[in-house]
């Protein structure tokens, strides 16, 4: 059995974008990118919500799940999302509850306001 050594090392790569391979006529080749559209770069700005679950929500926190689950119905706790049964959490309202809660230190007056028990009667 012989095998032909005539074949070219590699093979040849086709230019789909070359002239020579456009379409006659008005219509854009088949292959080409799609032409950009006001839309799709809207799209591509602002990126769909991510949600996630009770679980992930509190892992990503650090709470517990059952923790979430008494600020949701105690209140106080972030926003949540209903989907027919599912609590889904969307990851903006994540960070935006989180960043709400940071504070300097202990004696920052929007600390001492959010946690009346914190007041010093000893001074």
């Amino acid at each position: 059995m012989s095998y032909s050594t005539n074949l070219p090392p590699h093979p040849r790569r086709l230019d789909l974008d070359s002239p020579q391979h456009c379409k006659a006529g008005p219509t854009a080749h088949a292959m080409s990118p799609a032409a950009r559209d006001s839309t799709a770069d809207t799209r591509q700005t602002n990126p769909p919500p991510r949600y996630l679950t009770n679980d992930e929500a509190a892992a990503l926190l650090r709470l517990s799940p059952r923790t979430l689950e008494k600020q949701r119905v105690i209140g106080g706790g972030p926003r949540f999302h209903k989907f027919g049964r599912r609590v889904m959490y969307a990851l903006v309202d994540l960070e935006a509850w989180a960043s709400a809660r940071s504070f300097e230190t202990t004696f920052d007056p929007e600390y001492l306001d959010r946690h009346p028990g914190a007041q010093r009667d000893d001074q």
